[in-house]
């Protein structure tokens, strides 16, 4: 494996990456493998007019250069798609290292006009699907004491946006999930991590300007994505940020406050500007941390 100030490779290494037909997923399982390890590239089972899937025809364009693949046909919202991807992996390559959750869709409606069932849809695409896949390769990662997991925000998801309530839901929701499994895997050396990316995708493309569909390739994106998978990755539970060759950390944090274990609604009304006061903010590191009394 590489070290930092040589080449990052994932030699030896298994990963599984959904969505990876088209977009971000290919340009994550792409460079995966062109740095050595072996990827599981699942999509959904929809062949085009050339009979192909979308997960078969990025895995042939891997081989192609030279690397290893595999592809694992099935949305991940199917019950049994997470468990079978994770079985794919170990029947292939004999294990799993790595799990990229980026298989997503959008079903946008104003908030008056989205049915429960376009909410459904997509919480069932992107929380359901990565909690079901990550929850299957979990026991062999903590049996390994090895792994790296990303999870896929978005900044929908971070700071919400117009006619986006299911897929903000969802996107809000990866963000707990990620940061609690990097609670619990940080014993067993799993890292965990989130990323909120931007990119001309065939999802995104058509609600962006052309001349920025170049600058914001998802290979840029995957440059990201793929430290985060690498073995030399020490953070866990961070958010990150990338679009177009910029790279930032998302930040929850938590103001000083107002303290006044007496006070009234009258007071946090007088109060409310030191309780916004951003003025030496902090990260609770833990949910549970109890108050100074």
């Amino acid at each position: 494996m590489g070290s930092l100030g040589s080449e990052l490779r994932f030699d030896g290494r298994v990963a599984i990456v959904t969505g990876a037909g088209g977009g971000l997923g290919r340009s994550y399982a792409r460079l995966l493998a062109a740095r050595g390890a072996s990827v599981v590239v699942n999509d959904i089972d929809r062949k085009g007019e050339d009979g192909r899937t979308p997960a078969a025809v990025t895995c042939e364009e891997i081989v192609a250069a030279g690397g290893q693949a595999i592809p694992f046909n099935a949305s991940v919202d199917a019950p049994d798609a997470g468990l079978g991807a994770v079985e794919a992996a170990i029947g292939a390559f004999g294990g799993v290292d790595i799990i990229v959750n980026n298989a997503g869709i959008v079903r946008d409606r104003s908030f008056a006009k989205m049915s429960e069932e376009e909410l459904q849809a997509v919480l069932g695409v992107h929380l359901l699907g990565s909690f079901r896949l990550t929850q299957a390769a979990w026991p062999h990662l903590t049996e390994r004491r090895y792994g790296r997991v990303v999870m896929t925000t978005s900044v929908a998801g971070l700071f919400g946006n117009f006619g986006q309530a299911n897929y903000s839901s969802a996107k809000a929701g990866l963000v707990g999930l990620g940061r609690t499994l990097a609670i619990e895997g940080a014993r067993k050396n799993i890292k965990v991590n989130i990323v909120s990316p931007g990119a001309a995708t065939p999802m995104t493309s058509a609600a962006l300007p052309e001349k920025l569909h170049a600058a914001m390739s998802p290979d840029r994106v995957a440059q990201l994505v793929g430290y985060l998978c690498h073995e030399s990755c020490d953070v866990t539970g961070e958010i990150f940020f990338a679009v177009a060759g910029s790279y930032a950390r998302n930040l929850i944090i938590q103001t000083p406050g107002y303290k006044n274990p007496g006070a009234t609604v009258e007071d946090i009304a007088a109060n409310l500007g030191q309780i916004m006061d951003t003025s030496g903010w902090t990260i609770p590191t833990e949910a549970l941390a109890l108050p100074e009394v």
